[in-house]
């Protein structure tokens, strides 16, 4: 069927962090808001179906993950990744910053070392912090517009005290979906100074037609071996706040650590309603999820399109896969505050401003394009305005 995501869905009074926490987080109601990663659109309508019928079954006990969950998870992984995944190798969390939590307590003590890549999404930076752990920084080139990562100084850093590297895959907020190549380089370099790789690949499934997503345990059974990999379908097909995520782990040992982790804060139940629509999207969401990445692909051509006419200061970074675009607003010359406040007190805007996301930050801002063209063409005429008044 032919799903028409120009459709404006009302979500005030939905108890929508996007939405109905704009003036709590911005001050002002009447700001647009374009930040967060949650799309503006439906879920489709078989889920939709299947949260009803698990509704009217009236009763929501204890739940445990079923086979055919499990199995919908399988075949997911088989048919779009060709990934094959066993189901012991499934550890639950509710989410993937939660997983990344639990991850980060299990495997490093105070004093160990974690690696990110920045500009990156910055729970990464939160977790590690939160936990007493020492950040160590191996941040993305950019030349030619381009991102990549930087191989020669991630093999300085990796000493004996670093113990994880949490990959961003595909990379929020630069957009990148990395190629097997790179991943192998970084794969072999984690190997040899015996870091374990942490592989966040909650948009994997976000990817535009001319790329490929390469899930990083698919590459070797080393490296499978030495990694973690996080996953749901919360960004894929909209489903955040049902709180159901997917932690491969192949290692045994690896899991048995992780799970030992989760139970130790009571964590292991899964969420029914979560699971009910996680199952009937890999189901029978893939026709929706083509057709919206599609629409996204086209909201990101109208975007470049738009600001290169209109907004030439402003450079979009075209990303590989995401629902998110990075914007290059350094030359606009403003310093970070400055530049935030445009945004917010001027366009009435709420983008994710780029300092947040660490160094190499300051001076970009990241939109999140899966919206209707007409919010997305609101938001670029505020911006438009704001910056010619500027």
């Amino acid at each position: 069927m032919k799903y028409d995501f120009n459709i404006e869905t009302e979500r005030f009074n939905t108890a929508s962090v996007k939405w109905d926490e704009t003036e709590n987080l911005f001050g002002d109601k009447d700001i647009l808001p374009m930040w967060v990663a949650d799309m503006d659109f439906r879920i489709p309508d078989e889920v939709v179906e299947a949260l009803k019928n698990r509704a009217e079954h009236g009763i929501f006990g204890y739940t445990t993950r079923s086979e055919s969950y499990l199995n919908a998870v399988v075949d997911w992984m088989k048919e779009r990744h060709q990934w094959d995944v066993k189901k012991e190798w499934l550890c639950h969390s509710p989410g993937v910053v939660t997983g990344l939590s639990l991850i980060v307590d299990a495997f490093t003590k105070p004093g160990d070392k974690v690696v990110i890549q920045p500009p990156v999404y910055y729970p990464f930076t939160k977790v590690v912090l939160k936990h007493g752990r020492d950040l160590v920084f191996n941040p993305l080139k950019f030349e030619d517009n381009r991102y990549t990562m930087d191989f020669d100084d991630l093999e300085r850093k990796l000493d004996p005290d670093v113990k994880l590297l949490i990959l961003c895959s595909p990379h929020n907020p630069v957009g990148r979906v990395w190629t097997k190549e790179e991943l192998t380089r970084l794969g072999e370099i984690c190997l040899k100074h015996g870091g374990i790789v942490v592989s966040d690949e909650i948009h994997f499934d976000l990817v535009f037609k001319e790329h490929q997503h390469v899930p990083f345990a698919t590459i070797s059974e080393a490296f499978a071996n030495n990694a973690i990999v996080c996953t749901a379908p919360s960004k894929t097909f909209n489903l955040a706040s049902l709180q159901t995520s997917n932690i491969i782990i192949p290692n045994d040992g690896l899991r048995e650590t992780y799970t030992a982790q989760l139970e130790k804060y009571s964590l292991g139940m899964p969420n029914a309603m979560g699971m009910v629509a996680a199952e009937a999207a890999y189901r029978y969401g893939e026709e929706w999820l083509d057709q919206c990445i599609d629409y996204v692909k086209e909201n990101l051509d109208f975007m470049t399109d738009y600001i290169s006419k209109n907004i030439p200061k402003i450079k979009v970074i075209q990303p590989e896969g995401t629902y998110l675009a990075w914007l290059d607003c350094r030359l606009l010359d403003l310093e970070e505050k400055k530049q935030e406040e445009l945004m917010l007190k001027k366009a009435k805007v709420a983008f994710d401003e780029g300092y947040i996301f660490g160094q190499g930050g300051t001076g970009f801002t990241r939109i999140n394009l899966a919206c209707p063209r007409s919010i997305l063409v609101e938001g670029l005429k505020r911006l438009e305005q704001a910056v010619k008044n500027h």
